[in-house]
């Protein structure tokens, strides 16, 4: 079946670092444009990232830019989030997905379970 998993979510400090991955099974990622996005509690889902697979272009949430980094390893079958200088803010239940472009949207087909960033002192 295809699959999407979600991985490398912890509890981190302020000022620390995680890099999420995403990893699929049954398709091959670079097929695809991935988008992360996280959902807080009572909160509704944000868009946060996205890699395109056309031209690699990226997006980033103002609120992340600067901090986070979506990249590709095609030898893997993985994208990553690399989640530098993290704030209380960003704790999160983190997800990836796929869609033909990348959009804003949550038009995306597959979807991963989700791993839990917490940002706490």
């Amino acid at each position: 079946q295809v699959q999407l998993v979600e991985s490398g979510g912890g509890l981190v400090q302020p000022g620390g670092s995680l890099r999420l991955s995403c990893a699929a099974s049954g398709f091959t990622l670079d097929y695809y444009a991935i988008g992360w996005f996280r959902q807080a509690p009572g909160k509704e889902r944000e868009a946060i990232s996205c890699i395109s697979s056309s031209d690699g272009s990226l997006y980033y949430l103002d609120s992340v830019k600067g901090r986070f980094t979506i990249s590709r390893d095609n030898a893997k079958n993985l994208v990553y989030l690399q989640m530098n200088s993290l704030k209380p803010e960003d704790t999160a239940v983190y997800y990836c997905a796929t869609a033909e472009v990348c959009s804003w949207s949550d038009s995306y087909r597959y979807w991963g379970q989700g791993t839990q960033v917490t940002v706490s002192s």
